[in-house]
């Protein structure tokens, strides 16, 4: 193994590695990301993150210089993951991101560690029954005296939870409450508040035909919606229905539609955007828990998988999501969120959908509530690494 310089940890703080491959949007990368500056701010852990794409995680970091071996950003040690891993010694805790893979050779490190470290697949997000009899189980490595933990997200006190920092919902409460801070909001998009009587949603989505569907129905719709746009991979099916090319600040007045586009949204940001917005509309596994936390209304674009494995996924959360709804309200999500995420929405759909806004914005309140009761994510993880050590 290569040998690098090693950036000196504090006295007296656990070490953790965490282990990020990017396959080819942010999801993986926002939740390592998300997780790593949690465990560093509340647990004063020392953790190296490990990432095999720096280029792809600078959008989320602009911190980030995706040509440098190792840096700092918010007391997080980045490493580049590179085929020719650094000669070091292993932290107390190895988390092996979404099944990533971790090298061989640092396998063989931690087995040479005494006491070996506490090995960690943290698993996808899943509302699927299945996870909560899977969640924590151990699977010994069949040659080396080392036992890997499978630790699952998700939605119940049987799993892991999500991520939360601990004053997010302080902070959203604070924003609500602060016009002040909203404005600011709105200055840092480069665009002015819509007016209060529109409809202000946030489209965060991977290509789907359906963008257009929706957007050809908001331009004729009998209120005006106000649609933000990042810059991001769904941008080019907007460009499209507006027959233009578009850019960060770029606004264009469709009938009853305004659509602003806003530069891509690092993390840090990205909680504000959701706040100030009636409708969110996310994708992937980071923004997906992010719009929960907001307590607004949401659909979700879920990552597409072979053999529709996705819809499994997706009926697994709307079946808990919907749960406590009225038949109507909870028909009209159903309808609107498959439409979605099979690339084909109309008219009735979104109508029907948008009728039930007022019953989905109690309902988003009372279920982030709900879901506050659990354990946090990162606190789950530490206790049971605490406990394995």
């Amino acid at each position: 193994m290569a040998e690098f310089p090693t950036m000196p940890s504090p006295a007296n703080r656990p070490v953790w590695d965490v282990f990020c491959a990017v396959v080819d949007n942010y999801g993986d990368i926002g939740v390592c990301w998300r997780l790593a500056r949690q465990l560093t701010a509340e647990y004063r852990i020392f953790v190296r993150l490990w990432v095999d794409d720096l280029t792809s995680f600078q959008p989320l970091c602009p911190q980030i210089d995706p040509v440098v071996e190792i840096q700092q950003v918010d007391g997080v040690e980045i490493r580049r993951w590179d085929e020719a891993i650094p000669e070091i010694a292993p932290g107390e805790v190895v988390v092996e991101a979404f099944g990533c893979r971790i090298p061989e050779v640092f396998i063989a490190a931690m087995a040479r560690s005494e006491p070996g470290p506490v090995w960690v697949n943290l698993e996808y997000l899943s509302a699927e029954g299945w996870v909560e009899g899977c969640h924590t189980l151990s699977s010994p490595h069949p040659r080396l005296p080392l036992t890997k933990y499978f630790f699952f997200p998700g939605f119940s006190a049987n799993t892991g939870g999500l991520l939360r920092e601990r004053e997010l919902l302080a902070h959203r409460q604070h924003f609500e409450d602060s016009p002040a801070s909203e404005n600011k909001f709105w200055r840092l998009t480069g665009h002015p508040p819509p007016p209060a009587d529109v409809l202000c949603v946030s489209l965060f989505a991977y290509e789907n035909p359906a963008i257009a569907d929706l957007l050809s129905v908001w331009e004729k719709a009998s209120s005006p919606v106000c649609c933000l746009v990042p810059v991001s991979r769904a941008l080019a099916q907007v460009e499209n229905t507006c027959a233009r090319p578009l850019k960060a600040g770029d606004r264009v007045q469709r009938g009853a539609l305004e659509i602003r586009v806003l530069p891509f949204v690092p993390q840090r940001d990205y909680d504000a955007l959701l706040w100030a917005c009636d409708l969110n509309f996310v994708r992937g596994e980071d923004s997906f828990v992010r719009a929960q936390w907001a307590a607004k209304p949401m659909v979700w674009h879920i990552y597409p998988q072979r053999e529709d494995a996705h819809r499994v996924k997706l009926d697994a959360f709307l079946a808990i999501y919907c749960f406590n709804m009225a038949q109507a309200v909870a028909g009209a999500v159903r309808h609107f969120w498959h439409g979605w995420n099979t690339g084909s929405v109309t008219s009735l759909q979104w109508n029907d959908f948008a009728a039930h806004l007022p019953q989905l914005r109690q309902h988003a309140a009372s279920w982030a509530t709900s879901l506050a009761q659990q354990e946090d994510l990162s606190s789950a993880l530490v206790r049971f690494c605490r406990s394995k050590v």
